[in-house]
C-alpha cells in the first residue's frame, strides 16, 4: 500500500514523502491517526501544495527552535535523590522529571523531545540532549546529588 505522510513518522519518513507500507499498518495505524493519506493522483497534487506549506512552516519552526536553544546555553538542573551504596539511586531521574524542572525555570519543553534513552540511576553529572527540531539539538547539564540524610 502506498501512502503519503502528512506528519513526520519515526523510522518511516518525513512529511510529504510517498512511502510503501504494509496494508494493516497503513489501514489500522497511519490512516486513522491522520498521519498519512492514500497515494492517489488527486492526493499527489494536494501533497505538492502541502510540501510548499511544509517548507515555510519548517523554516519558521527551525528559527523558533534556534531561539529556544539559545536560552538553554547556561541552564543546569540539579536533583537531590536518596541513594544506596556505590552511588545507586532509589528510583531514577526520568525525562518527565527533567521537563518539570525546566518548566519551573520558565522553559517549556515536551518530555518526548528530551533524548534520554533510559532513566538516570546513578549520582553524578550528565549531559542530556534535547531535540527541539529535526535540525536543532541542544544540551542541558543535569547534576544528581545525594540527598542529605534525615536525622
Amino acid at each position: 500500500m502506498e501512502v503519503i505522510l502528512k506528519e513526520d513518522v519515526a523510522k518511516l519518513g518525513s512529511r510529504g514523502d510517498v512511502v510503501r507500507v504494509a496494508e494493516g499498518y497503513g489501514r489500522n495505524y497511519l490512516l486513522p491517526r491522520k498521519l498519512a493519506i492514500e497515494a492517489s493522483k488527486g492526493n499527489k497534487t494536494v501533497i505538492e501544495q502541502m510540501k510548499a506549506a511544509s517548507v515555510r512552516r519548517s523554516a519558521k519552526e527551525k528559527t523558533q527552535a534556534e531561539e529556544l536553544a539559545k536560552q538553554f546555553a547556561d541552564v543546569s538542573l540539579s536533583f537531590e535523590r536518596r541513594s544506596a551504596e556505590h552511588d545507586q539511586l532509589f528510583g531514577s531521574v526520568t525525562s518527565g522529571d527533567i521537563a518539570d524542572a525546566l518548566e519551573k525555570k520558565g522553559l517549556n519543553v515536551d518530555r518526548r523531545k528530551i533524548q534520554l534513552h533510559e532513566p538516570l540511576k546513578t549520582l553524578g553529572e550528565f549531559t542530556v540532549p534535547i531535540k527541539l527540531h529535526k535540525d536543532v539539538t541542544t544540551h542541558v547539564k543535569v547534576l544528581i546529588e545525594k540527598e542529605a540524610a534525615a536525622e
